[in-house]
C-alpha cells in the first residue's frame, strides 16, 4: 500500500499544529490525523474518539510499526514543506 497524497491544513490551537487527510493508492482516505507538538518535538496522532469512560482510542491505525513510521514521515514532509504559491492554510502532496 502507498501513499500517494498527502492533505493538510495547519493550524495554532495550542500543541495541535495540523490536521492532514492521507490517501492511500489513490482508493482510500483517512482524515483527521493529526500533527501535534508535543515535548519530544511533533508527532502524529491517529483519529480517535472518545470512549465514554473518557479514555480516547484509534478509529483507524496502522498495524506495523513501519507502516506507521511511513505514514508519520510523509505528514510531517507535508507539514514542514514549504508552501509555494498555495493558500496560507492549505498545503497538498504528492508522494
Amino acid at each position: 500500500m502507498e501513499i500517494t497524497s498527502v492533505r493538510l491544513v495547519r493550524l495554532s490551537a495550542g500543541k495541535l499544529r495540523a490536521l492532514a487527510s492521507v490517501t492511500f493508492d489513490d482508493e482510500f482516505v483517512v482524515h483527521q490525523i493529526r500533527v501535534i507538538h508535543g515535548s519530544a518535538g511533533l508527532f502524529v496522532a491517529m483519529p480517535a474518539r472518545r470512549t465514554a469512560s473518557g479514555a480516547y482510542r484509534d478509529i483507524a491505525h496502522p498495524v506495523s510499526a513501519s507502516f506507521r513510521s511511513k505514514v508519520q514521515a510523509a505528514v510531517l514532509a507535508a507539514y514542514e514543506a514549504p508552501m509555494e504559491g498555495e493558500p496560507s492554510d492549505k498545503v497538498e502532496s504528492e508522494i
